[in-house]
């Protein structure tokens, strides 16, 4: 599994309402990003609107991919996309900007363990 890290900006007269709209999303839509490879995601939001997301997957360009081709992702991020700065295609789950991870615990740890 690789982990992805990416960032997104929240508009900051919208934090509330994001923070509601993520502390029940539509049961359909987590089922939809369990099948399609998401696992142990998560979104961190900071009082400035910076928005970071942490997921494990297998093939994060496949993951997005089975989740387009799904009528509830369509129907969430025509909600969503309005909460967000900075879009060029005012779609959030294809303008986020992926990070680059630089450390990993475990990953060193099995390194100087293996060796």
């Amino acid at each position: 599994m690789k982990r992805v890290c990416f960032t997104l900006q929240v508009r900051p007269d919208r934090l509330d309402e994001y923070r509601r709209r993520h502390a029940a999303v539509w049961p359909d839509m987590l089922r939809a990003l369990r099948d399609a490879g998401w696992h142990d995601y998560s979104l961190f939001l900071r009082d400035d609107g910076l928005l970071v997301g942490y997921l494990l997957t297998e093939d994060l360009a496949a993951a997005q991919a089975a989740m387009d081709t799904t009528e509830v992702n369509a129907r969430w991020q025509a909600e969503m996309a309005g909460f967000f700065v900075g879009l060029d295609d005012g779609r959030p789950d294809l303008g986020f900007r992926v990070l680059d991870e630089v450390f990993n615990l475990d990953d060193q740890l099995e390194a100087i363990d293996d060796s």
